[in-house]
């Protein structure tokens, strides 16, 4: 029922979104200045919801359902110039959005303390450029959107350049990792200093891109985890301190066909190396896809095999869907999607995984297997 009743929520919001389409389409030739600056508005939002079954030989199994709201607001302030903000479910959870129903509390509990003010961001474009300042998205170019090393839902918080064009693109920075307030373990602030480049070679009928990245964690040795869920994987002492630091070099190379049985394909495969870490230090994973979903009744399918050992990369950053999130474990990942409506689209995430014995509860090796069952709609 609660989930019903926020799917009604969400297609109300469509609704009036389509009413004030209709409204302006209608509207006479000389537009009133407050129109003019309603145009300068951009707002859209999401939601999810999610069945999740997750098995795990060294504890509890677990069956949830959740839910995910996200609501982007973006504002013009010039041609160039852009003020982007959002509010996200997930408090509390940099690298997710979700929130488990409750039996115990009513519907209206679930919307107070729960959001997160995910991005505040100023964003100026010139030429084939951009900067942004602030809490800023995802702007680091990850093959088939992999999160070997970057979880989907990760901000950075700095200031942050790209440039793009046919045949390259860049970007650098310089970030703090966000701490959340009253949950922070860490004693001293962490700066990442990034760098990447990508170079893009057009071949017949298929696109190559060949690329490489540099991400430097400052203030991680010695220090505690930054979030209240931990390190997460990561090497630490007897005191819950950090005992490497993260010095983590890139490198990937995707593919991108344009038609394998009248269907869009991609192949990639990314490294990752934690320069800073004597030993458990490598990861990479191997992803390919079929179809692309753009438009209804389009399909895609994936698939994914990682193995990600215990130091190779920042386990508050990376996948927190992943080997129960973070590093130290392996395994395979199958995805699918389908655009049931053109606002409604189906998915489905299959994972079966190995917990290394440093990951796990009873220190063994253990079997991990979550299934993640989508409906999203936007709006």
């Amino acid at each position: 029922m609660k989930q019903l009743l926020l799917s009604l929520v969400a297609a109300t919001s469509l609704s009036l979104a389509n009413s004030n389409t209709e409204d302006l389409l209608t509207a006479p030739t000389q537009t009133p200045l407050s129109w003019r600056i309603f145009d300068s508005i951009h707002a859209k939002g999401d939601l999810r919801l999610r069945h999740e079954i997750i098995e795990r030989d060294d504890k509890a199994n677990k069956y949830r359902d959740r839910f995910r709201l996200r609501l982007f607001l973006n504002i013009d302030i010039s041609d160039r110039l852009t003020f982007e903000t959002a509010l996200l479910t997930g408090k509390g959870n940099p690298t997710s959005g979700n929130v488990d129903f409750r039996d115990d509390e009513n519907l209206a509990d679930y919307f107070f303390d729960i959001f997160k003010l995910n991005l505040l961001n100023l964003t100026y474009r010139f030429d084939n450029a951009w900067v942004s300042l602030g809490k800023s998205p995802h702007n680091i170019y990850r093959p088939m959107r992999t999160q070997l090393i970057w979880d989907n839902d990760i901000r950075l918080e700095g200031l942050n350049y790209g440039y793009s064009d046919d045949t390259k693109s860049y970007r650098l920075g310089i970030n703090r990792v966000h701490r959340l307030e009253n949950e922070a373990q860490s004693d001293e602030d962490i700066y990442i200093y990034l760098a990447q480049y990508v170079q893009t070679l057009a071949l017949d009928s298929a696109k190559l891109n060949l690329g490489g990245g540099f991400y430097y964690y400052d203030g991680v040795k010695g220090n505690a985890a930054p979030y209240a869920k931990g390190e997460l994987g990561n090497s630490i002492d007897s005191f819950e301190r950090y005992t490497n630091d993260y010095s983590i070099v890139e490198a990937f190379a995707e593919l991108k066909v344009g038609d394998v049985m009248g269907k869009p394909f991609s192949i990639a495969t990314t490294f990752a190396y934690n320069a800073a870490a004597d030993e458990d230090n490598f990861g990479y994973d191997i992803s390919m896809q079929l179809g692309k979903v753009k438009k209804l009744n389009d399909w895609q399918v994936g698939y994914t095999y990682r193995d990600v050992q215990k130091d190779a990369v920042f386990g508050a950053h990376n996948d927190s869907d992943f080997i129960a999130g973070g590093t130290d474990g392996k395994g395979h990942i199958i995805t699918t999607r389908y655009r049931f409506a053109n606002n409604v689209d189906l998915g489905g995430h299959f994972q079966w995984a190995t917990l290394n014995e440093g990951k796990t509860a009873t220190g063994l090796e253990s079997d991990y297997h979550r299934v993640q069952l989508d409906v999203s709609l936007k709006f």
